[in-house]
């Protein structure tokens, strides 16, 4: 392992701590990170994909554990985001580093503006089941996709989505997504390693931070934060890293 890889080790387990908090595995960080560090696009992604796999497996055994993530709800955005993130994967050869950099910061700006609005209120009904089942296909289909592509593993989608399309509570989607986002991350990842090599020297010791950083945010989240701060932290690390992105641009 290089020294700069060294080096990243404790931001990798501090990054995948703060995003399992909100549901998140780390790729959203790690992505355009590795990227504006130097990896080629197609590296940068395949890594941070496996390392997103890492740290929401950590996160989503702890959140089972407390059954705080919804199965059945998981089950139909795990068929389809693991069907489209391959596709993603073939895209992201195809992309331009600019457009890449300039896509993933308008995501990150709408996620986290969105996630900034108060969520439906507890006693409004929900969708109906059937609806939410196919609701739930549609969301893992388009967040499969761009989640593949952008090699963030598609949390940073299905945690608004879930909140205020289909009125999951904060709390339970942040747990579900996690569970979700293994699948999507794992057949993403195969996507690219079938693509292009894997730098094993540097994601494995890296994948050891990422799943306990996994598990220290999974349980702060579990023991610590209510569905306010859940959002709250969700908000402003998508919009800081948002930032980041347009000035590197700029």
């Amino acid at each position: 392992m290089t020294p700069l890889a060294l080096t990243l080790l404790p931001a990798v387990f501090f990054i995948a701590m703060v995003l399992t908090m909100v549901g998140l595995g780390g790729g959203l960080i790690f992505s355009p990170l590795f990227v504006l560090l130097g990896l080629p696009q197609a590296g940068a992604a395949s890594a941070a994909l496996l390392l997103n796999l890492v740290a929401a497996g950590a996160a989503a055994w702890t959140y089972a554990r407390r059954g705080m993530v919804d199965y059945a709800l998981g089950l139909p955005l795990i068929a389809a985001s693991s069907l489209t993130a391959p596709l993603g994967a073939g895209l992201n050869l195809r992309l331009p580093p600019g457009v890449f950099l300039a896509v993933l910061a308008t995501i990150l700006i709408l996620a986290g503006a969105v996630m900034l609005l108060p969520p439906r209120a507890e006693e409004e009904p929900r969708a109906p089941r059937r609806a939410r089942m196919l609701g739930g296909a549609a969301i893992g289909a388009c967040t499969g996709l761009l989640g593949g592509l952008l090699g963030i593993g598609g949390g940073v989608f299905i945690v608004p989505l879930l909140v205020h399309v289909l009125g999951v509570p904060v709390r339970t989607a942040a747990a579900s997504s996690t569970f979700i986002v293994c699948f999507s991350s794992l057949t993403g990842f195969a996507g690219y390693a079938s693509l292009s090599a894997v730098d094993w020297a540097f994601v494995l010791p890296a994948a050891g931070a990422c799943a306990l950083g996994g598990l220290a945010g999974a349980r702060l989240m579990a023991h610590r934060l209510h569905g306010r701060a859940v959002r709250l932290v969700f908000s402003l690390t998508l919009l800081a890293m948002s930032l980041g992105l347009l000035a590197r641009l700029l």
